[in-house]
């Protein structure tokens, strides 16, 4: 979830400053077909005065994996204002993420698993390159804790996210930046998820690493491929705890973004820049929006590098 990526980026752990490379898209057949692989979309219809633009994002990417299309270049360019899952352009909100790491009441991992499971977690942490000590991170939610492992995950020294290079290319038209969503809710979503079940699930990750790992480099290719379809059923286990609560963490999410979507482009070019996970599927942003009326279209989304591969 962003608030994690955010919340590493904040803290100096999550990205770098180089760009990179390449895009990603498709998933349920009823929604679309395989030839439509892309992360950009056009929304058009039901009304509305102006296009808008939809794109898929991966928060954590190696740099040469993060890229920026052409065609996402002009929606950039084009657009009215770009819609985040956060207002990342909001420092105060970001930096608002650190206070939400931790978990409730003053709850402590290290009681929430027992002196064997904890152990294990605090190995896992002293055998490998993790940039923050476990005993900073005692009372912090679990999840966070899954998530910082994950991201170490990638062998690449130099990361960076969709969102950045979003921005960075943004900067030059002073383009507004929103959000959908404000990291209260977004830790609120986690808040509702039991802290044990986290904890547990955390040991799980660690137990099963190789097989997360190899789910992660998946998904890491999918999205260079722009396979939107493998996308949706990679999600269910790309991370501790989805597949059981997909509807907290991701459906839910997804009808509420498209909600409010109608309002918000109803007169402007919107850029709508969220993780490439909740475009597809039955319960994806493009099949809601299509129910309710709109035409959601692909676009072609090839950059020059990507190209020449």
């Amino acid at each position: 979830m962003l608030i994690f990526y955010v919340a590493l980026a904040v803290a100096g752990l999550g990205q770098n400053d180089k760009p990179g490379k390449k895009g990603n898209v498709p998933a349920a057949k009823t929604a679309y077909n395989q030839l439509d692989n892309t992360l950009l979309w056009k929304i058009a219809g039901n009304g509305l005065k102006k296009p808008s633009y939809l794109y898929g994002t991966m928060h954590v990417l190696c740099a040469d994996d993060a890229t920026l299309s052409d065609s996402l270049k002009l929606a950039i360019k084009h657009c009215d204002q770009i819609y985040f899952e956060l207002d990342m352009d909001n420092m105060g909100e970001l930096l608002g993420a650190m206070k939400y790491l931790r978990m409730n009441d003053g709850k402590k991992l290290s009681e929430l698993l027992t002196k064997e499971e904890y152990a294990k977690v605090e190995a896992y942490f002293k055998e490998h390159s993790v940039p923050l000590p476990l005993a900073m991170m005692n009372r912090f939610k679990p999840y966070f804790i899954s998530s910082l492992i994950g991201e170490q995950m990638m062998s690449c020294s130099q990361k960076n996210g969709m969102e950045e290079l979003i921005m960075r290319e943004s900067r030059q038209y002073k383009k507004e930046i929103k959000g959908l969503e404000t990291t209260e809710f977004q830790a609120s979503i986690f808040d509702s998820i039991p802290y044990e079940k986290q904890a547990k699930d955390l040991v799980n990750y660690i137990d099963s690493i190789d097989s997360y790992k190899e789910v992660t480099m998946e998904m890491v290719e999918v999205y260079r491929q722009q396979n939107l379809e493998r996308m949706d059923s990679l999600m269910h286990k790309s991370d501790p705890g989805m597949d059981e609560y997909m509807d907290i963490l991701l459906y839910g999410r997804n009808r509420h973004w498209v909600d409010q979507m109608p309002a918000i482009m109803k007169d402007s070019t919107i850029l709508f820049a969220v993780g490439a996970g909740h475009l597809p599927g039955e319960q994806g942003v493009i099949n809601l929006l299509r129910k309710k009326g709109y035409k959601v279209t692909p676009m072609k989304n090839i950059s020059r590098r990507t190209e020449s591969l």
